[in-house]
């Protein structure tokens, strides 16, 4: 099998077209044309991760966060980041990094860490912008029901909760051919009119080349009309950051001691907090010290993510218990998540979980 066949795989579950701006995803070393018969799967890369691939007889390592985040300018290595590629590099060793474009997804970590707190009836906490098009067509009425299963299976059509959906006006269409036309309905050099459907749905960002093509194929038009535009619709099933409720409202420092306990973290940071009863939590895996104003705005009486510096906790103003629980320690489900979504794609591939403990923070 080949690398990209792998990849492929992976980006169709977490597209990187929905990664953050800023994020470094997709296969960052190594030739996607590469055979691999065993891959890797950790939550970082480094020099000791690249060993015990080497040791696994892996060809290929799947990460959650990018080990190249910047540009880099050399590869001398004079760092952690150089001396990890360098040692991929010598060993033919492919590293390919998911990190927002999973964190976007609707089951992503923080779905995962919402649900090891035993959050009910999870939604995105900050639905994503700039993920969905518009497509209108227009083709002749005879043809509606061919075309429009075409895009149904592409991918169009899809927004929340349901598929399939789209709207179809009937009107009168008008062309004429030149001398080079190959029209299917109608003469060359003569006026024609026909009756059309024009066709409107909307199309997944990532979509979109699945869905042209399919137009494209199906449609009996040499030439075919559409329009593509942008729209402002959020996206309710992709995004940062998840909102849920507890099975019962629980005490601040029940809250606390059942977050200890759920995630094994030696101890966690909070916030003051007036609330005497935590029932609607909000989660975010990782760095999320930017959805505390997302997680006040729907009424959440707690927020769990990490990395939250010293002012952020003013922030909360006694009305919401923020919780600092530990980067690693709010993301550390990554790896078995994409290990059980690689093996129940590829039942008969060698995928491995690396035995790494990769946190850098250490506890005294």
């Amino acid at each position: 099998m080949k690398i990209k066949e792998i990849t492929a795989i992976l980006s169709d579950w977490a597209p990187l077209t929905y990664a953050e701006d800023f994020d470094n995803v997709g296969l960052l070393v190594g030739n996607e044309d590469a055979s691999c018969q065993r891959a890797m799967i950790t939550h970082d890369v480094s020099e000791t991760v690249v060993a015990e691939a080497v040791h696994k007889k892996c060809e290929l390592i799947i990460c959650f966060h990018p080990i190249i985040f910047g540009g880099l300018t050399s590869l001398t290595g004079k760092n952690y980041v150089e001396k990890t590629v360098l040692k991929a590099i010598e060993n033919k060793i492919a590293i390919y990094a998911i990190h927002t474009a999973l964190d976007n997804h609707q089951k992503g970590i923080s779905y995962q860490l919402g649900k090891t707190l035993g959050l009910r009836d999870q939604q995105i906490l900050i639905p994503k912008k700039d993920t969905l098009l518009h497509l209108s067509t227009y083709v002749p009425s005879d043809h509606k029901e061919t075309v429009l299963a075409a895009l149904h299976e592409a991918g169009a059509g899809t927004i929340g909760n349901y598929t399939e959906t789209s709207f179809s006006v009937t009107g009168e269409g008008r062309y004429k051919g030149n001398e080079l036309s190959q029209p299917s309905i109608g003469e060359k050099n003569k006026s024609t009119t026909t009756t059309e459907e024009k066709l409107r749905l909307i199309i997944p960002k990532h979509s979109k080349n699945k869905v042209m093509k399919a137009l494209m194929d199906t449609h009996p038009y040499e030439s075919v009309a559409y329009e593509l535009t942008s729209t402002l619709n959020s996206n309710p099933t992709l995004g940062l950051g998840s909102i849920g409720t507890l099975p019962k409202a629980m005490a601040s420092a029940s809250f606390l001691t059942h977050l200890k306990t759920s995630l094994g973290v030696p101890f966690i940071r909070h916030s003051m907090c007036s609330k005497k009863e935590i029932k609607k939590v909000a989660v975010l895996g990782g760095s999320g010290s930017f959805c505390i104003d997302a997680a006040m705005s729907h009424g959440a009486d707690a927020l769990v993510t990490a990395d939250l510096k010293y002012h952020d906790f003013f922030k909360a103003e006694n009305n919401l218990l923020l919780v600092d629980a530990g980067h690693y320690e709010t993301e550390h489900f990554t790896k078995k998540l994409i290990h059980e979504y690689l093996t129940k794609k590829m039942p008969n591939f060698a995928f491995t979980l690396s035995e790494v403990n990769t946190n850098p923070v250490k506890y005294f």
